[in-house]
């Protein structure tokens, strides 16, 4: 058995010509012939067995929330609800059409995620922008345009203020009114042909950046 309590084991093919390595099931529905030619396979040690036990978890300092602006995507919304969890943001506002974690196309990406993450639902991100800027939150936005700045320009983050992150839709991206209350909105440098990421890697880079960056938490 792996050391983390799986039922899988790493499998080698020994025939010269093919040599697949996969995954294999342990148990009454184990794999010991390669599903790829048929020779026989070997058992793959494992060098490390505390290879997939966590480090010491690092815990922001600072508190992030985050805003999902009418997000189309039940799958994209579980996967977010994921990272939102390890990256320790304390509430997630579902605004507009954004599908709620208790829906079961959420529930198959964000794998328990959503009964550990604080949220709520809300029909105008606008009303609850507003609210948040009036309770001090540093308001920011992950958009492109002539008015954003490199995520990674990270002197304009605050010290003392917990922050609002807002993510927009996949095709129309964030509200323009919202955007014009926004203390900062900020996009991701792209290097290659593409100008945008899927919006669940974007919200990952972003949220882990703002979250653990030291400039940025509270002493």
């Amino acid at each position: 058995m792996p050391p983390d309590g799986s039922k899988y084991q790493i499998r080698h093919c020994l025939q010269p010509t093919c040599r697949f390595r996969f995954h294999a099931p342990i148990g009454i529905n184990r794999v010991e012939n390669c599903p790829k030619c048929g020779s026989p396979t070997q058992i793959v040690p494992i060098p490390f067995p505390d290879y997939r036990q966590n480090p010491v978890s690092t815990i922001p300092t600072k508190k992030v929330e985050v805003l999902l602006d009418n997000i189309r995507s039940a799958y994209n919304i579980g996967s977010i609800l994921r990272t939102a969890d390890g990256a320790g943001v304390s509430h997630v506002y579902f605004c507009g059409i954004s599908p709620t974690p208790d829906q079961p196309k959420v529930m198959k990406t964000s794998l328990g995620a959503e009964a550990t993450i604080n949220w709520s639902q809300h029909w105008n991100a606008l009303d609850v922008i507003k609210d948040c800027r009036k309770k001090g939150m540093f308001l920011c936005a992950l958009e492109g345009g002539t008015n954003s700045r490199s995520l990674f320009d990270s002197d304009f983050f605050p010290q003392e203020n917990a922050l609002l992150l807002i993510i927009g839709n996949e095709v129309t991206g964030i509200d323009p009114e919202i955007l014009g209350i926004c203390n900062q909105i900020f996009w991701i440098p792209m290097n290659g042909t593409k100008r945008s990421l899927n919006v669940t890697v974007a919200f990952g880079i972003a949220v882990y950046f703002l979250s653990m960056f030291p400039g940025y938490q509270s002493k």
